[in-house]
């Protein structure tokens, strides 16, 4: 059992803990036992005497005698039976109670209860012999007295003997405490501990590892959520990793290129018109891929930041559609892509037009990035009552339902290995998915494997 005791560790703090309810509890025993046991003591003394008051006035004085022996054998009191004619009997020889009759102050409050006059009188007096309190009760039977004597206090060993058995339960029940606060320390900390240990690890960059339960409820549900947040964060760092990879790659491959024509004109064709403007309109082309690729990581930094701002607006979604197209054009002639609308002559809406374009071209650039060979993407926008329905359809090999969960994460590839998009910079679905979600649009998608898949979104009217 390896316990250390550190400064505000939870084996110290349970060790402290628990010797202060012990030393609570004993003192609030030593508070009931030594303090208020004399309080007790009377309390239940002048009960049992006023019972026996009550039995002792039921008896028949014809019968007095038997009676008092036999109430004398069955409580072992001090009595003493005082006849009409003055005799006195009594029924228990203890020199230390049966003081009746020998001293002067006993004597003159036995005469005040006959000359009372009570059937039943209680008188509190000092003990003489050891000047503890004592109550005499005098009780009438026919023309005889009966007197009952008694200590209300403890005038034998009792409390000394509970101080002496206190002290050994106070050091006991110290040493308990002890004892239980390291096998508590070892039950509770060491798996503490131990979750303290692995998440340092996870901190320090190893994602392999596990937190075991302990059999205590929390401390599992604890042990639950890391091994959770284990899985995502090692999740998350596969992506950090594949995003820094991925956009290092998208960064390197236009700067070689722009490089490279850079240097063909300079050493080339700078003097050959029709390739000069064709080498620098390789450069252009490269240099905006450049800019969208730092422009769609500026939206998703503040997109993941929160700090995206919805300017709201009435605007004809079909026309803005159409003036996106208009940029594929090129694409369309050179490499015989086939872009089908399906649209009402106008679609009026309710959104922030600047960021809803940028969900229009990511998707159409998703869609124009992995369509089949047929190199068709449909378009469509279709009015239901409330809002309108735009989809954007591609042909290619269809999304496994296992990978639909990560599509909208950055830089998420179905392949390993990252290939450079035609268009776009393979953060456009990440960016559609926060958008989408400030505006509180409902999003989706659906897909057939070898069919194609359907990306779609409602926008809302006026």
């Amino acid at each position: 059992m390896n316990i250390k005791f550190k400064k505000n560790s939870i084996s110290s703090k349970i060790l402290i803990y628990l010797i202060l309810f012990s030393v609570f509890l004993l003192l609030f025993l030593w508070l009931i036992q030594i303090v208020f046991f004399r309080v007790f003591f009377e309390k239940y003394q002048i009960n049992y005497l006023e019972s026996l008051v009550s039995k002792i006035r039921l008896f028949d004085e014809e019968e007095i005698f038997d009676d008092l022996e036999n109430l004398n054998l069955d409580n072992d009191i001090c009595l003493e039976y005082v006849d009409s004619h003055g005799n006195s009997y009594y029924y228990n020889d203890k020199i230390s109670t049966c003081l009746l009759g020998k001293d002067s102050a006993i004597a003159d409050t036995i005469r005040d209860i006959k000359s009372s006059e009570k059937v039943v009188e209680a008188k509190k007096l000092i003990n003489p012999l050891n000047d503890s309190i004592s109550l005499l009760y005098g009780i009438k039977v026919g023309n005889g007295y009966i007197f009952l004597f008694s200590a209300l206090e403890d005038i034998g060993t009792t409390t000394s003997l509970l101080k002496g058995q206190l002290i050994y339960v106070t050091l006991l029940a110290i040493l308990f405490s002890m004892v239980i606060s390291i096998f508590l320390s070892q039950k509770i900390a060491d798996p503490i501990v131990n979750i303290t240990s692995k998440a340092k690890r996870i901190a320090d960059g190893d994602y392999d590892v596990y937190f075991d339960e302990s059999g205590i409820a929390e401390i599992d549900e604890l042990s639950k959520t890391l091994n959770y947040m284990e899985k995502e964060v090692s999740k998350t760092d596969e992506y950090r990793r594949d995003l820094m990879a991925n956009v290092s790659h998208d960064l390197k491959t236009p700067l070689t290129m722009i490089k490279a024509y850079a240097e063909m004109v300079r050493d080339i064709s700078y003097n050959d018109t029709e390739r000069r403007n064709k080498h620098l309109n390789v450069i252009i082309e490269e240099a905006d891929r450049l800019n969208y690729l730092v422009n769609d990581i500026l939206e998703l930094s503040k997109i993941q930041a929160n700090k995206t701002e919805l300017n709201s607006e009435q605007f004809d979604l079909v026309d803005e559609l159409t003036n996106i197209l208009k940029r594929y054009e090129i694409i369309k002639e050179t490499e015989n892509y086939k872009i089908i609308t399906e649209m009402p002559e106008h679609a009026i809406v309710l959104a922030d037009k600047k960021k809803i374009n940028q969900v229009l071209y990511n998707l159409i650039n998703n869609a124009i990035n992995y369509t089949g060979d047929d190199l068709t993407v449909k378009i469509k926008i279709r009015e239901n009552k409330k809002n309108y329905l735009v989809e954007v359809i591609d042909s290619g090999k269809g999304i496994k339902s296992e990978d639909l969960i990560n599509i909208w994460d950055k830089y998420y590839k179905k392949e390993r290995n990252h290939k450079r998009n035609i268009v776009g910079t393979g953060l456009g679905l990440s960016i559609v998915k926060g958008i989408l979600e400030a505006h509180n649009f409902k999003f989706g998608v659906r897909t057939k494997l070898k069919k194609g898949t359907d990306f779609y979104f409602y926008i809302n009217k006026p």
